[in-house]
C-alpha cells in the first residue's frame, strides 16, 4: 500500500456564520491580505460582512460566494502554516474555485474576480428563473431519479447534489420540486427544503452558465501543482482542458460528491483537512466514508 495521502477539502454555500474568519484576521497578517483582496476585487465590504454581518446580507448570493472563498483560502493558509501539504484538492460546488486556486490553476485575485462574476450571474438567474432546492433522505438514487422524471410534468426538477449515500439534493422550479417531494414522501423518504435563493445546479441556471462559460474560456488555466477532483468528473486530474471544461459545465451539472470522495479513498487518501473554521463539507465526507477506520477529518482551528 502507498503512503497515506492528504486532501484539502473546500465547502460550498450553507455553512456560513457571522464572525467567520474574524479571529484569524486579527491574528495573522496573511489572512488579512486575503480579506483585503476580497474587498478590493469585489468592491464590497466582504470582510465586514464576514466579521460583523448582518447574516441576511452575508447570505445574499452576491456576497456569500466571495465571502466563503475568502474564509476557505484563509483556512488553507493556516493548514499550510501548520505543515500540512495536500496531495489532492476537492471542493463542493463553489468550493471548487478555492480548490483550483490552491492548486495554482489561477491566482487569488483571479479567483475572487471569477467568483464575484459567478455570484452575480447566479443571483440574476435566481431572480429571472425562480426555483428551489430540497435535500432528500432515506431514498436510493435510482428511485429518486425516476420520481424526478414523473415530477417533470410540473416543471423542471433534477438531481443537483449526490452528497452522501443517504442524502441527495434535488433542484428546479418550485412546483416540480414540491411534486417530487410529495412522491418521495409516498415512497417512505424524507425531504428538507434548503434555504437557498435559486435552483442551483439545474437547467434554470443555463443562461447564466452560458455567460460564465464565455468568461472561463478566455481565462488561462495553468497546470495545477497538485491534482484537483472536479465536481463533474469526480476523479482527480491535472489536465487543464479537463479542468476548464468541468468548470464550464459545473453550474448546471450535479455535484458528484460521493464518487469524488470514493475516488480519493481509493487513492489512499487518509487525511481530509477541511478549509473552513469548523466541520461542514467534512460532515459529508464522513458519511461517504462510512464506519471504515483509519481516516482523519479535521477543520482549521475554530474562529
Amino acid at each position: 500500500m502507498n503512503d497515506a495521502k492528504t486532501a484539502f477539502v473546500f465547502p460550498g454555500q450553507g455553512g456560513q456564520f457571522v464572525g467567520q474568519g474574524k479571529a484569524w484576521a486579527e491574528s495573522y497578517p496573511a489572512v488579512r491580505e486575503i480579506f483585503r483582496a476580497a474587498d478590493e476585487v469585489t468592491g464590497r465590504p466582504i470582510s465586514k460582512l464576514c466579521f460583523e454581518g448582518p447574516l441576511e446580507d452575508l447570505t445574499l448570493t452576491l456576497n456569500l460566494q466571495p465571502a466563503i472563498l475568502a474564509v476557505s483560502l484563509a483556512a488553507a493558509r493556516l493548514h499550510l502554516a501548520a505543515g500540512r501539504r495536500p496531495d489532492y484538492t476537492l471542493g463542493h460546488s463553489l468550493g471548487e474555485f478555492a480548490a483550483l486556486c490552491l492548486a495554482g490553476v489561477f491566482d487569488e485575485a483571479a479567483a475572487f474576480d471569477l467568483v464575484n462574476q459567478r455570484a452575480a450571474l447566479m443571483q440574476k438567474a435566481a431572480m429571472d428563473f425562480p426555483g428551489s432546492m430540497a435535500a432528500v433522505l432515506n431514498l436510493d438514487v435510482p428511485t429518486l431519479e425516476s420520481l424526478c422524471e414523473l415530477a417533470r410534468a410540473e416543471g423542471t426538477v433534477v438531481v443537483a447534489n449526490y452528497n452522501t449515500p443517504e442524502q441527495t439534493v434535488i433542484s428546479g422550479t418550485s412546483r416540480a420540486v414540491a411534486a417530487a417531494s410529495r412522491f418521495v414522501l409516498a415512497k417512505g423518504g424524507k425531504t428538507v427544503p434548503l434555504p437557498v435563493s435559486g435552483a442551483f445546479h439545474s437547467p434554470l441556471m443555463a443562461d447564466s452558465a452560458s455567460r460564465f462559460a464565455d468568461i472561463l474560456r478566455e481565462l488561462d488555466f495553468k497546470t495545477p501543482k497538485i491534482p484537483v477532483a472536479p465536481n463533474t468528473l469526480a476523479v482527480p486530474t491535472t489536465d487543464t482542458d479537463d479542468l476548464k471544461n468541468a468548470l464550464i459545465r459545473q453550474m448546471t451539472s450535479p455535484v458528484r460528491w460521493v464518487e469524488s470522495v470514493e475516488a480519493l479513498k481509493n487513492l489512499d487518501v487518509k487525511f481530509f483537512y477541511e478549509c473552513w473554521p469548523k466541520p461542514y463539507a467534512n460532515s459529508l465526507v464522513k458519511k461517504c466514508l462510512g464506519k471504515e477506520p483509519g481516516f482523519t477529518l479535521e477543520a482549521a482551528s475554530p474562529a
